[in-house]
């Protein structure tokens, strides 16, 4: 590497920067011919040419040049195991300065790849997304979510055609934004433009979501601080905090007055509410096909894709946000929130998704205020399914939704009731004492 290195130092940057690109595709791609293998990045030779000829020299217009050059270089390459790996010695963190360059430059590579629809890139940063760790992942949203949510009024129809192009970086990406805004604050409630996009692709095709865990083989022990293999819990959040997030958001100021709202804010298919509940409705019906895949892989019983302790933090966020909120003045969304929380529960702890036992349900549980549903859930008895596949120990198998029960009217925590497995019923004509959580 130091001969090419000397060689470099005499050509302008953006010769340079190409010249390194060109060195890197040589050199990966004779190491995968003659191992047949991906290689990891020890060598430090590519990384530190890479921060010397790409990461620090090039003004504004060269890196433009150079981010085009790059586009064309992974649609050109037929190889994917080539491209792979090329996109992991550009943009891998090495833990070091250079990262806020390498990162920088990653965020306007996918923004063109989206803007031009260069599905190479796309599927490259969807691999980048599951191996990386999220502190990274959530980066590289925020810079996406930036130049088609929030510059541009109307850019985000750009972002919404990327699903017909590439799903698995669709899946990547909501799981990313799901990890980046947790409605913990104003700044952090995703914003209306991502929201409507988001709930019409998994409207279009709720399969998505399921994308990365379907076609991803499945580890012992998923490593932690990465994304998950679903957004399926950054999305529970979403819907459960949302009625006390919006309800505690405050308004915004323009010159000390209160701004006006936006014209398609009033609009009925872009109200916040509607499109929580459309998407309360797509995660319900999600997890309730979970079973069959989990069964399908051999995982039922001993994969939780939904972690008790992700919703240990949840539910300490809804009794903190119910106690901050006035529960007089917030009574109806605080009630809507515990309903599609419990909804949640059900669902993923009939599917399999959830696994815990039914003493730490209630034992976490216990300091929200009183619901009904959520009583239900976890104080009712269950019917055991002959065909479980639990531990024990853990809660029971249960085959219905919890939308259908009794003559107690249909609540709007979902948009529309879920269809009832045949031959089941959600407690019909079973009586228990009510053991009420406070």
């Amino acid at each position: 590497m130091s001969d090419i290195r000397h060689s470099l130092l005499r050509r302008d940057a953006l010769s340079a920067a190409k010249e390194v690109l060109y060195h890197l595709d040589i050199y990966f791609g004779s190491q995968l011919q003659s191992q047949g293998a991906p290689l990891p990045l020890g060598d430090q030779g590519p990384v530190e040419l890479l921060e010397e000829f790409v990461y620090q020299r090039l003004n504004s217009l060269q890196e433009l040049q150079l981010l085009e050059i790059m586009c064309n270089y992974f649609q050109d390459q037929s190889k994917d195991s080539v491209r792979q790996i090329i996109f992991s010695s550009l943009f891998s963190p090495q833990g070091n300065k250079a990262d806020d360059s390498r990162m920088s430059l990653l965020g306007k590579l996918v923004s063109m790849a989206v803007a031009v629809c260069r599905i190479p890139v796309l599927e490259c940063a969807a691999s980048w997304l599951q191996r990386t760790p999220a502190v990274y992942c959530v980066r590289l949203a925020r810079a996406l979510v930036d130049d088609y949510c929030c510059l541009v009024p109307g850019s985000v129809q750009t972002l919404r055609q990327v699903l017909g192009a590439s799903p698995r970086f669709c899946c990547q990406f909501v799981t990313a934004v799901t990890a980046l805004y947790d409605l913990s604050s104003d700044d952090l409630i995703p914003p209306l433009d991502l929201l409507d996009m988001i709930v019409s692709w998994i409207s279009e095709d709720s399969r998505l979501i399921l994308i990365t865990f379907l076609n991803t083989p499945i580890a012992p022990n998923l490593p932690i601080g990465f994304l998950e293999l679903t957004p399926l819990t950054g999305l529970i959040r979403w819907c459960v905090k949302a009625p006390l997030a919006y309800r505690r958001k405050k308004p915004s100021l323009a010159n000390g007055h209160v701004a006006a709202k936006a014209p398609d804010a009033a609009a009925p298919d872009r109200d916040p509410q509607l499109l929580y509940s459309r998407l309360h409705l797509s995660v319900l019906q999600v997890l309730m096909v979970l079973q069959v895949h989990l069964t399908e892989k051999n995982l039922f019983g001993r994969l939780g894709l939904i972690l008790f302790d992700h919703m240990v933090p949840l539910v300490d966020e809804i009794s903190r946000l119910a106690d901050e909120l006035n529960p007089l003045h917030a009574s109806q969304e605080i009630e809507l929130s515990l309903d599609r929380l419990a909804q949640a529960l059900q669902v993923a702890m009939a599917s399999g998704a959830l696994l815990c036992t039914r003493e730490d349900l209630r034992t976490l549980c216990s300091r929200l205020p009183h619901n009904n549903l959520l009583q239900l859930v976890i104080s009712g008895p269950v019917p055991q399914s002959p065909h479980a596949a639990l531990p024990p120990g853990f809660y029971p198998h249960i085959h219905t939704p919890p939308l259908g029960y009794g003559a107690v009217p249909a609540h709007p925590a979902a948009h529309a009731a879920l269809p009832t497995h045949p031959g089941h019923t959600f407690l019909s004509g079973m009586g228990f004492p009510f053991r009420p959580i406070r």
